[in-house]
């Protein structure tokens, strides 16, 4: 207390602004963790982890932001209380919150594009699984149409195809059936769809 309660205010609120300092750093890391898992494995778990940091660098933003105006203000303003020679310490705890809030600003920006980054490659997924299922639908619909159209039975004659035996029209439409959607997958390889 020889330096006076001012120069012990110092201490006190430096001792605050640096513990933020390790706290940074673990968000950073993490954020980088979770923009290698968006790329590696996305699951529900990392949607969680991007919201949970989101609310940590709100709240640290919520904390920082007004402190800083407070040491600007001790600083630079003429209070009795605190002796010159101790503003430049002030300055100093100003200088470290202007810092923590820059980089905070610039974690909620990577925290920000990671949930971005995050939604397009789920939706790169979800467009390969439709695109999937597409292909699986375009193959099968001919030979639905095939079927639902030669919905006969084979063993009666068919009007238009007389002459020919139930075993002749049933090895056609079998070979229609099973020609329509090879033509299509190679008609689809060469429009690079497959």
């Amino acid at each position: 207390m020889q330096d006076g309660p001012d120069h012990l205010l110092y201490r006190i609120a430096d001792a605050l602004v640096m513990s933020y300092m390790p706290l940074v750093e673990q968000i950073d890391h993490q954020v980088d963790q979770i923009e290698d898992q968006v790329f590696d494995n996305p699951t529900r778990n990392t949607v969680e982890q991007i919201f949970s940091l989101k609310r940590i660098l709100l709240s640290m933003r919520r904390i920082i932001l007004p402190q800083r105006e407070v040491f600007n203000k001790l600083a630079r303003d003429d209070y009795r209380v605190i002796d010159k020679k101790d503003r430049v310490f002030f300055r100093d705890i100003y200088d470290h919150l202007v810092r923590l809030h820059d980089i905070n600003e610039n974690l909620r920006d990577l925290v920000s594009g990671t949930m971005d980054t995050y939604l397009s490659v789920i939706n790169n997924r979800m467009n390969e699984v439709m695109k999937a299922l597409a292909i699986i639908t375009s193959f099968f619909m001919p030979i639905t149409f095939v079927t639902g159209f030669f919905g006969m039975n084979f063993f009666e004659p068919v009007a238009g195809l007389v002459g020919w035996t139930s075993l002749q029209v049933f090895e056609v439409t079998m070979g229609v059936m099973l020609g329509l959607p090879i033509l299509m997958y190679f008609w689809m390889r060469k429009r690079m769809w497959v």
